[in-house]
């Protein structure tokens, strides 16, 4: 596998700036050609730049009588002609000069650009002859489905295509961990040609958003769900209206979520129109990582300035960052990382606050308390789960005065965090004939019950008749079976959305230096639910 190369310097250079912005390309891939004109016609009205019309999707093509129809003018897009073969990730399966007298008449009937592949780019120069209209640019593309090579490998496959006299260059490869991107910024932020630089499935996902800050020519947005043209594409409506494509640039920071898994989450909605309503040049965007010190140590540039880490990285991260907030420390969990301007790496935890706070909100609303003391001290609070998650919250119930227990899958952990906070362990086993006393509190910190395994939950219905107050951090479902049921049992429920906000509102302060607009947020969270 190709080694990681640090984006330390990656900054967008003058060159970078003095670019064209990043276009946006929506692939149009209906079936029939009526249905492919409405898809770009669609693409416009969401606001893209041109579309690109893929001719291995038709079925039953026929260049002479759909051609003209698909390109006639005034058309509401310009238009990217691709003709892809199944050897290249495509559908058309006959030979080549076919293929190549297709683009040719998109060419002549007015197609700002055609796409060829670089493995037939020199036979298709040859059958054009020197025919290629001027207002006609042609794209040379490699795709590599399997990885991403070397930044030396790239640099020669870059030097490949432009000698064969593409106009732009394309080049897309397959992300196997998320630090090969960074070879592609890499080419991206050096090339001295229009190019294309994308990488492929979840793990290559910030290409797509972040490829205007690096001088990307172009990305691809697909219409709705379900009609991608490539392995993790976004759709256009989300690079225009969760992302705002159309403000990134060189000097835009960049924010995310570090986890895995990461696609779930809601922070890139949140956090993107949070930013955007103070007028910050920031994005955030979803970091899908497998090894959180390789990451950090990667993508180390200022410009990547802060994170917030989710599971399984809480831990990790308390090890990765140079400096840690004390509390943080105590916990020994960190959920969230800003990068200093010497470049340290300083750890922070909201979660306990989040969450901690929810419940004694949630427990004032329903049940009568003492309004000087936490509505927590002296409970028996029954946290499951040993991980960052769950010793934010045996750490904030301790804090509390409540007497805290830990049950967990592998009893071993369990016992690790039950001494820390001196508290009693049980396996989740033991934890279902557990009930020393009525008016317990629980709160799951788990991933049990989370989208799509929405079943399944980490106590029975029988075990919940013990507890008067339930809490789950898992959000997506926002009532998750263990709620429902607790609700069902008579327990007062805090929804996992309510630790989600307030940790979020306390990332925003640390990621901005601003108070959060705590309605705005609030509003954001409940509207996407």
């Amino acid at each position: 596998m190709a080694a990681a190369m640090s984006v330390s310097a990656v900054v967008p250079p003058a060159a970078a700036v003095a670019r064209a912005r990043t276009l946006l390309c929506v692939p149009a891939t209906a079936r029939a050609p009526r249905e492919m004109a409405a898809e770009v016609a669609a693409a416009a009205a969401l606001g893209a730049d041109l579309a690109e019309l893929r001719l291995d999707r038709l079925a039953g093509f026929a260049p002479r009588r759909d051609l003209p129809a698909l390109l006639a003018k005034p058309r509401t897009l310009p238009a990217l002609v691709t003709y892809r073969p199944k050897w290249e990730g495509g559908e058309y399966e006959g030979d080549d000069e076919p293929r190549f007298e297709a683009l040719q008449l998109a060419m002549e009937l007015g197609a700002e650009y055609v796409d060829i592949e670089l493995k037939v780019a020199d036979k298709f120069m040859k059958f054009m002859s020197g025919k290629k209209p001027e207002n006609c640019k042609l794209i040379v593309s490699s795709h590599n489905y399997d990885n991403t090579p070397s930044a030396e490998e790239l640099a020669i496959l870059l030097a490949q295509i432009q000698a064969t006299g593409a106009d732009i260059v394309k080049i897309a490869t397959t992300a196997t961990e998320i630090v090969d991107v960074s070879r592609m910024f890499e080419i991206l932020v050096h090339c001295q040609v229009p190019i294309i630089g994308l990488v492929m499935n979840d793990r290559g996902f910030i290409s797509r958003v972040l490829c205007p800050k690096f001088g990307g020519y172009l990305t691809f947005g697909s219409l709705e769900k379900g009609k991608e043209s490539a392995p993790s594409q976004p759709t256009a409506a989300d690079l225009i209206n969760v992302y705002n494509i159309r403000q990134i640039g060189p000097d835009t920071k960049v924010f995310g979520i570090i986890g895995n898994p990461v696609g779930h989450s809601k922070s890139p909605v949140l956090h993107n129109e949070a930013f955007r309503s103070v007028g910050l040049n920031a994005v955030y965007v979803p970091f899908l990582v497998d090894d959180l010190a390789k990451f950090l140590s990667t993508y180390s540039s200022p410009h990547f300035a802060g994170f917030s880490c989710t599971i399984p990285h809480k831990e990790a991260a308390v090890r990765c960052c140079d400096e840690v907030d004390p509390i943080a420390r105590d916990i020994g969990a960190v959920n969230t990382i800003i990068r200093k301007p010497d470049g340290k790496l300083v750890g922070y935890n909201t979660d306990y606050v989040g969450a901690i706070s929810a419940i004694e909100d949630g427990i004032r609303a329903t049940q009568p308390t003492h309004s000087t003391t936490s509505p927590l001290a002296g409970r028996l609070f029954v946290v499951i789960g040993a991980g960052g998650a769950g010793k934010a919250l045996a750490y904030g119930a301790k804090e509390k005065g409540a007497r805290v227990v830990i049950a967990n899958r592998t009893f071993a952990r369990a016992q690790e965090l039950g001494n820390l906070i001196g508290g009693p362990a049980l396996t989740l086993t033991e934890l279902e004939n557990y009930h020393p006393e009525e008016g317990m509190i629980l709160a799951n910190t788990t991933a049990i019950g989370m989208h799509p395994n929405v079943n399944e939950t980490p106590l029975s219905k029988q075990a919940l008749k013990s507890y008067a107050v339930v809490f789950d951090a898992v959000y997506t479902p926002k009532e998750t079976r263990l709620l429902r049921e607790a609700a069902e049992c008579g327990a007062t429920v805090v929804s996992g959305l309510e630790m989600f906000i307030r940790q979020a509102m306390g990332q925003f302060e640390h990621f901005t230096g601003m108070p959060a607009p705590d309605s705005l947020m609030r509003d954001i969270v409940l509207r996407k639910t």
